[in-house]
């Protein structure tokens, strides 16, 4: 039997195939060798980078302090929430599901893949700030790739808008912006840590790694203020402006042992907690930052710089008839009646611009300055907020006669509620001016003094007569507690000059008497109606406010005076008075 012959096509196929087992053969032995360079030489490598791929450096955010009153009532809290952030490139292949996580975190779906497909060459945006845990939760069930939470805080205000002038608010990082928290921000805010993550490749952490820095939460802060009286004081507040149809009001309340402020409120108020109000006008704190002419409330500081002279006694007097003063080209009037030779204590009680004008001009300008910017007058109070002004007391240098009269009853200067509360305090406190503070203090800090204990012990008692039957204050009086106070009355100014309808209603005042535990200043910015006096006004309000706080601290009655109707009934007396 004969053996074929083979062709070409045969030997090329022979070799074809040898040719393939040959290649195959080296491939594999490529991919071997490529296996145990990878596995024994560049391992340390391949691991970083799958790290790099999984593990995440995230922020861990720390718990702002707390902001609480003197007795520990919580006024500022953070509440934990969740932010919903994205990696837009992880997000992007599954953007035709974007209008379900749209639909739960409450944003418009347009907008969100605007978000996504704009931002495609960063790893991290918010796509929803603030969000309730448990909506951020329903927002990781969906399972979209690089979508991720964010444990964040949020600022509550339980109190509201009772105390929001004073505590200001935060931003949504949660950083001061306005009041304590801002002026404390240093205090408050804590310091965010961070530590790493290990996630899945949808972006949920699956497990903490490792601790690189720990977040410390803030620090309380406990302030001066006593919520029970600061709802106390914003309840009679709201119903005088409203009643009155006032623009505005504000009444500040200080502890005269320490200087702390017990309470600061003002209207038209604001509730930090809704930050659609988070508007100028209402939030700032008029207490603080607003100056005005106090009018009559100023008298008591001229009389005190009298009496430092040494050249005037409580028994001094001073002749105001025929009930008008001449000074150069002006007459200073608003004696409604000739009261004639009075003493120092019927100027305060009668209001007599004429007799407190006379008294003021009698004193040298340098010494008349000195006493009433050592009052505080023209000068910050110290407390420390932000926006506080320093009210207008020009130089003596400036001084001409007719302003050194007017300046006696209030016009020609500037003072805000706050200042005006603290000169009151230099009185009560026998002559000693204690720093502002707006936050607890542990004891009473020294201060300096100002006048004489005589002078303000002499003062106070004149101030007591203001609220009496023969004075302007009468419906300042409180039941069982003896009340020493100053009505005030003052046009305000505008375009032009001083308006003839637009006044400002003024009572300063302090309580008890015989040992003084707080002062109070009411302000009620253009009351309309026939009731404008700061007698009228403001003396009712601060009646409530100094009756319902002396008994929430438990202060001793020291003195009997006939119930509030009696009160009310006879003011109708004073009112007749017609003085400021």
């Amino acid at each position: 039997m004969s053996r074929r012959k083979k062709t070409p096509q045969h030997v090329w196929r022979r070799w074809r195939s040898v040719l393939l087992l040959t290649c195959f053969a080296a491939a594999g032995g490529i991919l071997e060798a490529r296996l145990v360079y990878l596995q024994l030489v560049d391992r340390e490598f391949l691991s970083a980078q799958g790290d790099d791929r999984h593990i995440r450096t995230v922020q861990i955010s720390a718990h702002r302090g707390p902001i609480v009153d003197r007795n520990g009532e919580p006024l500022a809290v953070s509440t934990p929430v969740d932010t919903i952030w994205a990696n837009p490139r992880d997000l992007m292949p599954a953007i035709e599901r974007v209008g379900e996580l749209a639909e739960i975190i409450d944003v418009e779906e347009d907008w969100l893949v605007r978000r996504v497909t704009s931002n495609l060459d960063r790893e991290f945006v918010y796509l929803r700030r603030h969000l309730r845990p448990d909506d951020a939760a329903s927002a990781l069930q969906l399972g979209l790739p690089g979508v991720g939470t964010l444990r964040e805080y949020r600022r509550y205000y339980p109190s509201g808008e009772v105390s929001g002038h004073l505590l200001g608010f935060t931003n949504i990082d949660d950083q001061g912006q306005e009041g304590l928290e801002l002026a404390y921000d240093y205090w408050l805010r804590g310091e965010t840590g961070r530590k790493r993550v290990l996630q899945d490749q949808l972006g949920r952490v699956i497990e903490d790694v490792e601790l690189l820095a720990p977040a410390r939460a803030g620090r309380t802060l406990t302030t001066s203020l006593d919520l029970r009286v600061q709802y106390l004081a914003y309840r009679e507040l709201k119903r005088a402006v409203a009643e009155s149809g006032a623009l505005s009001g504000s009444v500040v309340i200080l502890d005269v042992g320490t200087g702390e402020v017990l309470a600061m409120v003002n209207q038209p108020s604001f509730n930090p907690n809704d930050r659609s109000q988070l508007d100028v006008a209402r939030y700032r704190n008029r207490a603080v930052t607003d100056i005005f002419e106090p009018g009559s409330s100023f008298k008591p500081f001229v009389v005190a710089a009298a009496l430092e002279t040494g050249r005037y006694e409580p028994t001094s007097t001073i002749n105001t008839s025929p009930g008008y003063l001449r000074v150069g080209g002006k007459v200073i009037t608003q004696d409604y009646n000739d009261l004639g030779e009075i003493d120092l204590a019927t100027i305060l009680a009668r209001s007599s611009n004429v007799g407190v004008g006379k008294l003021a001009l009698d004193l040298e300008q340098r010494q008349l300055w000195g006493v009433l910017s050592s009052f505080g007058i023209g000068s910050l109070t110290e407390s420390g907020f932000p926006g506080e002004s320093a009210g207008v007391l020009n130089d003596p240098e400036f001084w001409r006669p007719v302003g050194q009269a007017t300046l006696a009853y209030g016009y020609g200067l500037s003072v805000t509620a706050l200042q005006l509360a603290q000169a009151y305090s230099v009185i009560a406190a026998d002559g000693i001016q204690r720093p502002i503070s707006l936050v607890a203090v542990d004891a009473a800090p020294t201060g300096r003094n100002v006048v004489s204990a005589a002078t303000a012990r002499a003062v106070r008692n004149m101030l007591e007569t203001v609220v009496s039957e023969q004075g302007t204050g009468l419906r300042a009086a409180v039941q069982n507690y003896r009340v020493a106070g100053k009505t005030g009355t003052a046009w305000k100014s505008g375009v032009g000059g001083y308006s003839k309808d637009r006044y400002l209603a003024v009572f300063a005042g302090l309580a008890p008497v015989s040992v003084p535990k707080i002062v109070a200043v009411v302000i009620v910015d253009e009351p309309r109606g026939e009731d404008y006096y700061g007698g009228a006004v403001a003396a009712p309000v601060f009646s409530r406010i100094v009756g319902g706080t002396l008994r929430l601290l438990a202060v001793p009655p020291d003195g009997l005076v006939e119930p509030p109707s009696a009160i009310v009934a006879q003011a109708e007396v004073a009112r007749a008075v017609g003085a400021p």
